[in-house]
């Protein structure tokens, strides 16, 4: 197994053990697709990630592209 697909393996297993295991048996495909789709949104906007201060993934991305957004204003020059 690679780093790249060591990820999605434990994506996966997190999925499968948090979600799919403990509703089985499941109906339909729709509501797999329906419990998947709100396992991911609370995955990424509810889940709180402790190894980066016990916030949710999207909140910690939206900080990071907001520091690039606004640089240091001590590197701009002003040309005349």
């Amino acid at each position: 197994m690679t780093r790249n697909n060591a990820l999605a393996e434990t994506i996966n297993g997190l999925y499968k053990t948090e979600l799919i295991k403990p509703r089985k048996p499941w109906r339909t495909i729709e509501e797999v697709e329906l419990a998947t789709a709100e396992w991911v949104h609370w995955f990424n906007h509810r889940r709180l990630y402790e190894y980066c201060g016990d916030i949710p993934p999207a909140e910690l991305e939206a900080a990071y592209y907001a520091q690039r957004r606004c640089p240091d204003p001590g590197w701009l020059v002003h040309v005349e």
